[in-house]
């Protein structure tokens, strides 16, 4: 009846009661998360009374070895024995039989349940505006999918689990114990505060160590996401700051087994002094219940005292728990708040009910009396996820873009030229939907880009940036993100037509090679041309250019603008480029100053006209080309 009698006993320093004190259960939250049980109801319930049933074959083997003890060994009834050894063998394999389908209950609803939020939370982040993810640490983000997720699990089949489980087997047990004998009942229960209060201090101290030990290892984390990433590793050999790095990672991970020793020996601790306890109880139990057995006219019997012995132990690791359930449930419920903040977050960039499909688009762009902004952050953002802010982050931007009337027809190339940070990206990310406009409107086809379906307009524009991403996959699987249905035949086409096939033929896996993280396995040129040809393999009715060609070599680029001149027919094209063999062919250059148009006319037209566009062509332009 040592310290190892309360080993069923969990500490839960995962608990923070600071974080919980002094706040009131939100039914809101309550309502919410129990609604989100439906589809686990019936084996929720099956659950909860198996708890019940399992409290209850808890009480049997003390009451079976009370009356082996008082009445089959005294009265020698060989028959009443075994008949109580197959009671005690009954229940053994009852709970273990229990135990195993407790064991699947408990784990189909929770994995269901973290299956069911992981879906929904994956869903409404991937539907969220582009902006959401500029401001979002995306470790941060990353934790909610996680760690606050299964922790909304464990509130509904851990921590719910254990309230109910503990409440009923105190109920039970009490009951069986005054049943008994209501005076060594009563005597046991009055060592039970010296039992509770060790176990409140020294839980209070552990849930702060382990909250102290959960933000230095998210730190680790963070340190290692950024330094292990391709960009990240590169930049520490650059700068030869390997040794640092390794020492401000070891300086945090010192901290953490720091915390984790004692951590340990607190938890040792706790057992130790609950054991003590415990034992202190125990032993109690056996000597006033022996005084009263032994005494003249008792009516207690020594079974009774050895079954009060087997309850107290049984009971004071389920008391102490029951006290500290309030932190353990507020706990679960912040869980479920951090959930529902996120997927509470409106999509400033959502389709209407009404929205149309566009079907067989012809590519006619316009922008009509066009004004843009950049939101305030608190429309799509969530403060938590962001880290700092600056003095100004919750403030809509200057005015990116102001009074733009262009005229895409289908078909064309229009070039946009101008100064860094003149908007031009920005412009191009209005037809797509990226952002919405503040003023004014964007239509394809006629139709207001915000009166069409999101899937239909993302068939409809095929976009190639400067910075061409790609997945840590195969070529051949980059290549289909585009087309999934792609034979080899057209994913080869649009290859050949990017000038990237015959680079990829002779890697040894061909199109089967694994590109690495962000594409670090191809050069720039590599990746870019691969991105025109994931484009190309689209068949969009728009072509959206931003820097395309900026990465590539003068013969690459020669090559790949052979390409598009071939594969452009057809399609409307937006082109953003500095260098002037990219715009001189266009049908239009457009070219934007401070958010503003400021001219706009062929090539030999804006060099005649001395203005802005010639001086861009005399610096940045004929540089890039020279270089």
């Amino acid at each position: 009846m040592g310290p190892t009698s309360y080993g069923r006993m969990r500490l839960r320093p995962i608990g923070d009661a600071d974080a919980v004190k002094g706040r009131g259960v939100d039914m809101a939250v309550v309502k919410r998360a129990w609604g989100l049980t439906q589809p686990y109801r019936k084996r929720l319930l099956a659950y909860l009374m198996l708890l019940v049933v399992t409290s209850v074959l808890a009480v049997l083997p003390a009451q079976l070895i009370r009356f082996t003890i008082d009445r089959a060994i005294p009265q020698a009834d060989r028959g009443l024995l075994f008949w109580l050894f197959a009671g005690l063998l009954g229940v053994a394999v009852a709970q273990a039989a229990l135990s195993m389908v407790e064991r699947w209950l408990s784990s189909s609803v929770g994995e269901g349940f973290i299956l069911d939020l992981r879906r929904m939370l994956y869903r409404h982040v991937q539907s969220m505006p582009l902006a959401f993810f500029t401001r979002t640490q995306t470790g941060a983000l990353i934790t909610r999918l996680n760690n606050d997720v299964i922790g909304a699990q464990r509130a509904l089949t851990g921590t719910m689990g254990t309230v109910v489980a503990n409440f009923i087997g105190v109920t039970v047990t009490l009951v069986a114990m005054f049943a008994l004998s209501w005076q060594v009942t009563l005597l046991a229960l009055a060592l039970l505060p010296l039992f509770i209060i060790p176990a409140r201090i020294v839980g209070r101290r552990l849930q702060g160590l382990a909250r102290r030990s959960m933000e230095l290892n998210a730190e680790m984390n963070t340190t290692m996401t950024e330094r292990f990433h391709v960009a990240g590793a590169l930049l520490v050999k650059l700068f030869g700051r390997t040794e640092r790095e390794t020492e401000r990672f070891g300086d945090k991970a010192e901290r953490v087994a720091a915390i984790g020793v004692r951590t340990a020996v607190l938890g040792r601790g706790l057992f130790a002094s609950l054991g003590l306890v415990g034992g202190a109880a125990t032993a109690l139990v056996y000597l006033v219940g022996g005084l009263l057995v032994i005494s003249p006219g008792s009516t207690i019997e020594i079974g009774v005292v050895v079954a009060l012995g087997m309850y107290v132990t049984q009971l004071y690791g389920p008391l102490a728990q029951l006290s500290n359930a309030p932190v353990d449930l507020m706990t679960a419920l912040v869980s479920f708040e951090r959930v529902f903040e996120v997927m509470d977050l409106p999509r400033d960039i959502d389709e209407k009910d009404d929205a149309i499909g566009l079907t067989a688009p012809r590519g006619h762009v316009r922008f009509e009396r066009v004004a843009f902004r950049y939101p305030a952050a608190g429309g799509s953002s969530l403060a938590s996820l962001e880290g700092p802010r600056s003095a100004h982050g919750d403030e809509a931007s200057d005015w990116i873009l102001r009074d733009i009337d262009l005229d895409l027809r289908p078909g064309t190339v229009t070039a946009l030229v101008g100064p860094s940070g003149a908007g031009k990206s920005t412009l191009s990310s209005l037809v797509p939907r990226l952002y919405d406009v503040t003023e004014g409107r964007v239509t394809v086809d006629g139709h207001d880009v915000r009166d069409l379906t999101l899937e239909s307009l993302a068939a409809a524009i095929g976009v190639v940036s400067q910075d061409a991403h790609l997945f840590h996959e195969t070529i051949a699987d980059n290549l289909r993100y585009a087309r999934p249905d792609a034979t080899q035949e057209q994913i080869e086409e649009a290859c050949r037509a990017a000038r990237i096939h015959h680079v990829i033929a002779r890697l040894p896996d061909g199109y089967d090679t694994v590109v690495g993280e962000r594409g670090y396995r191809l050069s720039g040129g590599e990746k870019q041309r691969v991105s025109l040809a994931r484009m190309l393999l689209k068949d969009p009715a728009i072509v959206v250019l931003d820097e395309a060609t900026a990465h590539l070599d003068t013969e690459s680029e020669r090559l790949v603008q052979a390409a598009l001149r071939e594969t452009l027919v057809g399609r409307t094209a937006l082109v953003i480029a500095h260098r002037l063999s990219t715009v001189v062919d266009a049908d239009e250059i457009v070219v934007i100053d401070d958010g503003r148009i400021v001219e706009r006319g062929p090539h030999a037209e804006l060099i005649g006209k001395g203005g802005l566009y010639a001086e861009l062509a005399r610096t940045q332009l004929v540089t890039s080309e020279a270089s």
